[in-house]
């Protein structure tokens, strides 16, 4: 189905410990996180917060077990600070990642995020932008894409449940408004499910806008309790909302099939925040791998 070598298949650390959940995995180590990957049949990975900081350190780790940096998430405040304090800390995280051998880097607008707190109910609270702000948004994700693309990576922008840029009609008018040239998308699957968005019509539409993507399914059920008892995305994530890919209820063949005909290249990486006490990450690492492998042929 994909053009094998030009399709690598990775794994966010977030399953085994939770960036904004710090209890969720705290038991788990760095060097077992990468192990595991490795055991499961990935040969990519992002970075998390137990990831060390140092190139040649976190270089040594991941050679040892054929694994190599993918991509790795970048805050930016583009619509609530000086564009100036977000370019210098954007500009520092694409030489290290450069330095990783990485290709991509992942933005999310984290202005008026709701994302991180965890009594504040996901699907009535989030902020939506004014004409200023989108203005604002645009012209700087496309200064940031420019910088990054002069250092050889690209800008893929995240689409993210409770931040500025959630929906299809937020994601399209986002992309409308930034250069082709040095904007593309982190095309996720399961927050486009979350909030009630079809993933397989917008990958269709966004197909050639698309240099990275997370492989991520939803409990439809869980998300249903998260909308109707008014919970937080963290308290969603506690609960179960999120799963691997072929374990929740998006059509991934057809997402699959999508980007296969037209050519994806890059990584595709199976992304699903869970408890790891109730969803053993090594254990939904392989379940993940296995679907990939018999649906997408890699």
């Amino acid at each position: 189905m994909f053009e094998k070598g030009k399709v690598k298949l990775g794994i966010a650390p977030i399953a085994w410990t939770n960036d904004d959940l710090p209890d969720l995995g705290k038991e788990n180590t760095f060097e077992q996180c990468i192990s595991e990957m490795a055991l499961a049949g990935y040969s990519g990975s992002e970075i998390g917060n137990k990831y060390p900081t140092d190139v040649e350190v976190l270089k040594k780790a991941l050679e040892l077990r054929g694994l190599e940096i993918c991509n790795c998430w970048f805050s930016t405040f583009l619509i609530s600070k000086p564009y100036e304090e977000t370019e210098k800390p954007f500009i520092e995280k694409v030489e290290f990642l450069k330095a990783m051998g990485a290709r991509v880097i992942g933005v999310s607008e984290q202005s008026y995020s709701i994302q991180g707190m965890q009594d504040v109910p996901v699907f009535e609270k989030k902020h939506v932008m004014n004409e200023e702000e989108w203005e604002l948004l645009c012209t700087g994700l496309n200064k940031l894409g420019k910088a990054a693309k002069e250092r050889g990576l690209a800008l893929t922008f995240h689409h993210h449940m409770g931040t500025v840029v959630q929906s299809a009609a937020e994601t399209e008018r986002m992309l409308a408004n930034t250069d082709p040239e040095y904007v593309s998308l982190l095309f996720d699957s399961g927050h486009f499910a979350y909030c009630g968005e079809d993933p397989v019509e917008l990958v269709k539409k966004h197909v050639n806008r698309i240099k990275h993507v997370h492989l991520k399914d939803i409990r439809p059920e869980v998300v249903g309790r998260v909308k109707a008892e008014h919970l937080s995305f963290l308290e969603g994530v506690r609960q179960g909302a999120f799963t691997v890919p072929g374990d929740g209820c998006i059509d991934f063949d057809s997402i699959f099939r999508v980007l296969s005909d037209n050519h994806y290249e890059g990584y595709m990486l199976v992304e699903a925040e869970q408890d790891p006490a109730k969803a053993n990450p090594f254990e939904y690492a392989l379940k993940a791998r296995k679907y990939i492998q018999e649906h997408a042929g890699l």
